[in-house]
């Protein structure tokens, strides 16, 4: 019978859920991440950019600028401890008018303030020399941003959590939490746990979560935000991230951002959501996004336009004004046991890393922790074929003969990739998994070729039917049975 007796249990398995997750694990602890969907980065955490930001958007003083400031400083360590893509392509902020100059020019004193290195306003020559694609007549520079895969980063997180002896739990929606004397039991899926301590880090269902601990009184705001994905072939006019200058409230409008895999994510708009799961793209919002778009990049065309999606941020706000607030890291008197983590959405992929250190010193300041001298923060990521050279290639071949076999021809994703991702450290075995983990289905096709040889390789790797495999969610079964079979059986 599996012992579900825990010292701390996370609520969430998103980035910030798993690098709360990672940094506990270097402290003798048992440790559960409870995570109600089928496998880590499936909500907000997947949903973004992909930008690392330098921090100078945020108040100074902020607990958002703080830990962008430090998580920017040292991703180039995390990245390399983790094996996964990364580039400090720097961003350029571009304007247009006297009054963007004004606003750039506020931002760029909130920067300085915030201990951001290199920002340097530039003119349009300067401009075109970085990036001749970007629209504007000056701009703001800042050489420390960054691009990063963030599905990758919150699963690079997980697995190496995991392997410093980490529990994850998917399908384990938390339906109730009841304390008893000195524990918490917790109901999650079809399961009970029993935990010290309990870390709130359910993302955009915070609230939800906070208030069965009994901690009221906390509201958050739904902001939606709809993108563009452009084909890798789009990638040749785009040298750096291009954002619009900010408005008076200090928002960005529409941006331009390349990816660490090659491709243009143009987005996002933004505008109010009340459901928390609400991810879906309306064509009235997408048509106004290749209107911004045009604006910043100046080869914003349909020919390039390969796939679109929605992410959300729910921003912690004022109950009486709605003024969006701070981070919020708690860890109160009357509800020991309790770290709560309220309001935690951009720049949390940027963030995740010092909010975790902070949660862990929360609990430090109530308890002992012992180190774990075993911690090893280094985890080895799927080698991608793509981009090895020939004699690299002819080696991995010769080693394993699944690398000469193309599974995926967009992404030149082999056989042996997507079997590692099938047999993932986690256990999580979905085709957006998978996806996630290879990049296979992610080409100009979308999956269209190799969608149903992966899913022909779940089944023959964890033994089940085709209408057991899922495409993301429970419930998103992809076949209901065999072509032959149903019209026989007609």
């Amino acid at each position: 019978m599996r012992d579900n007796t825990y010292d701390i249990l996370i609520i969430g398995g998103g980035v910030i859920g798993s690098s709360v997750a990672r940094e506990l694990s270097r402290y003798r602890l048992r440790i559960g991440v409870l995570e109600k969907e089928l496998d880590v980065a499936c909500g907000n955490s997947c949903r973004n950019t992909g930008m690392l930001h330098a921090g100078f958007t945020y108040k100074p003083g902020s607990l958002k600028a703080e830990c962008a400031v430090e998580g920017n400083r040292e991703f180039d360590q995390v990245a390399q401890e983790l094996d996964i893509p990364f580039k400090r392509t720097g961003k350029v902020v571009v304007g247009f008018s006297d009054e963007d100059m004004q606003n750039i020019l506020r931002f760029k004193r909130i920067g300085e303030l915030n201990g951001v290195r290199g920002l340097e306003m530039i003119d349009k020559a300067k401009l075109n020399q970085i990036d001749n694609s970007a629209g504007g007549e000056f701009a703001l520079y800042s050489p420390d941003s960054g691009i990063l895969n963030p599905m990758l980063y919150n699963i690079a997180l997980a697995e190496n959590a995991h392997q410093n002896g980490v529990d994850f739990f998917f399908d384990s929606e938390v339906k109730a939490i009841k304390r008893q004397g000195e524990h918490f039991q917790v109901t999650a899926g079809d399961s009970v746990f029993s935990s010290r301590w309990i870390v709130n880090c359910a993302g955009m269902h915070c609230v939800t979560i906070s208030e069965m601990l009994g901690l009221h009184g906390h509201q958050v705001k739904g902001f939606k935000g709809e993108y563009y994905v452009l084909d890798k072939k789009a990638s040749q006019f785009m040298n750096i991230p291009v954002y619009p200058a900010p408005n008076a409230k200090g928002g960005f409008s529409t941006h331009a951002t390349p990816t660490v895999d090659g491709n243009i994510l143009v987005g996002p708009d933004s505008y109010i959501t009340e459901d928390p799961d609400d991810f879906a793209s309306t064509r009235d919002h997408m048509q106004g996004l290749v209107k911004d778009g045009s604006a910043i990049f100046k080869h914003m065309k349909a020919e390039y336009f390969i796939r679109n999606f929605a992410g959300t941020r729910w921003k912690r706000v004022d109950p009486e004004t709605g003024d969006v607030l701070d981070f919020l890291i708690e860890n109160r008197d009357d509800h020991p046991g309790v770290v709560n983590l309220i309001g935690i959405e951009s720049p949390g992929l940027t963030c995740a890393l010092p909010i975790a250190r902070r949660v862990v010193a929360k609990i430090q300041e109530k308890e002992v922790l012992e180190v774990n001298n075993d911690f090893n923060p280094y985890r080895k990521g799927i080698v991608r074929f793509a981009e090895q050279s020939k004699e690299r290639k002819k080696e991995l071949i010769a080693t394993d003969p699944d690398y000469g076999e193309i599974v995926c021809r967009c992404e030149t994703v082999t056989r042996a990739e997507i079997v590692q991702a099938i047999n993932n450290p986690l256990g999580a075995v979905t085709l957006t998994g998978i996806k996630n983990r290879t990049r296979a289905c992610m080409g100009r096709c979308q999956g269209g070729y190799c969608e149903t040889r992966i899913t022909a390789l779940i089944q023959e790797q964890c033994k089940v039917r085709e209408h057991e495999v899922m495409y993301q969610h429970k419930g998103s079964g992809m076949f209901i049975g065999k072509v032959r079979e149903v019209l026989d059986g007609e």
